[in-house]
């Protein structure tokens, strides 16, 4: 019995044509391909969905029919560049990056243009570069793997410090929390002083849609920090620092689901770890404009510190 034929959709990676084929086996596709599509062997076939590579034979029978194919001659590649029909095609020349992996180049190169940067980088920025191999990293910022090795330390010595006052934060949170459950006087105050923020909050509900676009700056990602994070400034970098600052206190109260007196000591810690990363740049740079003839912070003539596990 002959073999069953397998509608297939075929093009060309830039092309805007599309030719429909049927095949009964992956070698039989390619030759269908090179022919309507006037391509020279050999040729590799990707999933136009996500440029998955199609080269083995029980994995095209398994594929349904009508499945779409792109065809790429040699030294030709997929992209997940797409086109204006919706399906994914090889971009000759990539300025972006468009990437997650790559992530950590985007770091590299603000380093590379002013050193200051690593005051103004989050915690996950700062790991980011941290866990990056050495020789990578030299390469990217033109620098010796001695150097690049001190730069890491200086990072992992910033993420530890940060580590340091969100433990202490933490302390002293069970610390306030303990006060408030040993004295009865405390949670006894603190009760009414709840219940008359609750009727505040009734009488000023005619202003909550007015007040809850001003937190619309903040992304889901940030106000998930925001409630999550021991000591969420330490986590945000200085943009969403200045976005929670610049929102309206109620409004970020009830977007948090919190009383206005917890969402104004957020912003309140907000504020001072801004003004503790702008006055460390300020000094940087201070540092950096005595010394005569170098546009760059000295690389060489950082303390060497040992990283910590």
């Amino acid at each position: 019995m002959a073999a069953r034929l397998k509608q297939c959709v075929v093009r060309r990676r830039d092309g805007p044509e599309q030719h429909g084929v049927a095949a009964s086996c992956l070698r039989e596709l390619r030759d269908k391909a090179c022919g309507v599509l006037a391509i020279d062997k050999p040729i590799t076939l990707v999933l136009a969905e996500d440029g998955t590579i199609v080269d083995d034979e029980d994995y095209f029978l398994c594929l349904p029919p009508n499945t779409k194919f792109v065809a790429l001659a040699k030294d030709e590649k997929w992209s997940s560049k797409s086109l204006d029909s919706g399906t994914s095609w090889l971009s000759e020349s990539v300025d972006e990056v468009d990437s997650a992996a790559e992530k950590w180049k985007q770091l590299a190169r603000q380093l590379k243009d002013d050193l200051s940067n690593i005051i103004l980088m989050s915690e996950e920025d700062l790991q980011v570069l941290i866990d990056v191999p050495r020789s990578e990293l030299a390469e990217e910022l033109a620098q010796s793997e001695t150097k690049v090795q001190v730069l890491q330390d200086t990072l992992q010595q910033v993420l530890d410090r940060r580590e340091e006052e969100r433990q202490s934060r933490q302390l002293l949170e069970l610390y306030l929390e303990a006060l408030k459950t040993e004295d009865s006087i405390l949670s006894k105050v603190a009760e009414p002083e709840a219940a008359a923020r609750k009727e505040m909050d009734v009488v000023d509900t005619g202003a909550s849609s007015t007040d809850t676009a001003a937190t619309t700056a903040l992304s889901d990602q940030v106000l998930a920090a925001l409630k999550e994070k021991p000591a969420p400034e330490l986590c945000l970098d200085s943009q969403d620092l200045e976005l929670v600052l610049k929102a309206d206190a109620a409004a970020l109260a009830s977007a948090l689901g919190w009383d206005k007196q917890k969402a104004g000591a957020l912003q309140s810690a907000c504020d001072q770890e801004l003004s503790k990363r702008l006055q460390q740049v300020q000094t940087l740079l201070s540092l950096r404009s005595t010394s005569k003839g170098k546009k760059t912070l000295p690389w060489g003539d950082w303390p060497s510190a040992k990283r910590r596990k």
